[in-house]
């Protein structure tokens, strides 16, 4: 376990190390929130105050819906995978020893705007059927359900990664993302879960320090104090939420280099990689 975490502490702090070098790669997970969050407004509050939602049930679940939401998800995850490829090429840059900026990342989701398009059609549908399984299924089955849509994300894992850099269809690209993940695939695929560990400590001690803080603001009696401690909570569990969501995009450019060269890039030791991510026999 210790040796995991060591490893998980390793790539965080190589891909901190890349992210250091090019802070505006915060810029695309930004956008990508304030995006997401425009699209579900766009498309929920009007829904809601038409009583799109009112009545429904896991027995009597309207064809419409699942036509809004396939629509919602289409939206939503072409918004969250053009600016995925956004910060994945401009990682790509300054893992190729490039200097990347904000244009160079937006100019690339640009060019790949037929295959992300397809691709958020394929994981819209994917989201779907997957959604209307688990409100039809009872306890056991929504435990399969989950792990088939574990099993999705593992398998398309580097699908971004592939498009961006690869002239290939959406199709093409889960495919190429399944046999590429094969390859670096150990007996613990230790990643984004890793990264994942490292910043869930991170946000459980914000989250114990933060709310102490705000606990003595508020017997402090003093309202601009309490709204201080509120405001920068909010903002530190933002700005870990946005460095983490850099950092997988980091890690996902770095894990397909060395999924498909050998080498994970300009930061990333060989070495440490290849034990993180050890070939299956």
């Amino acid at each position: 376990m210790l040796e995991k975490f060591s490893q998980s502490w390793s790539l965080v702090k190589a891909s901190a190390s890349v992210l250091k070098s090019d802070k505006e790669l915060l810029v695309f997970p930004l956008l990508s929130a304030l995006s997401c969050i425009i699209v579900a407004a766009t498309f929920f509050v009007p829904a809601i105050f038409a009583g799109v939602f009112s009545g429904l049930d896991r027995e009597n679940m309207n064809p419409l819906y699942y036509l809004f939401l396939f629509a919602f998800y289409v939206v939503q995850y072409f918004v969250i995978i053009f600016f995925n490829s956004a910060l994945i090429g401009a990682a790509m840059i300054r893992l190729n020893g490039g200097d990347p900026t904000v244009a160079d990342g937006m100019r690339i989701a640009m060019s790949k705007l037929p295959a992300i398009l397809g691709y958020a059609v394929i994981a819209a549908t994917v989201g779907v059927i997957l959604r209307a399984l688990q409100e039809r299924a009872g306890f056991i089955g929504r435990f399969v359900v989950g792990l088939i849509g574990l099993a999705w994300t593992v398998a398309s894992f580097l699908v971004v990664p592939v498009l961006v850099s690869q002239d290939i269809g959406p199709i093409d690209a889960v495919k190429r993302s399944a046999e590429l993940l094969k390859k670096t695939w150990g007996q613990n695929l230790i990643g984004t879960g890793g990264i994942g560990l490292v910043f869930g400590l991170m946000f459980f001690a914000l989250v114990i320090v933060g709310g102490g803080l705000i606990v003595l603001a508020v017997k402090s009696g003093i309202l601009a104090i309490t709204i201080t401690a509120v405001v920068a909570v909010v903002v530190a569990v933002l700005l870990l939420t946005l460095i983490q969501a850099a950092l997988q995009g980091v890690y996902a450019a770095a894990l397909y280099r060395y999924a498909t060269e050998g080498d994970a890039g300009v930061g990333f030791d060989k070495a440490m990689v290849a034990e993180a991510f050890k070939v299956k026999a």
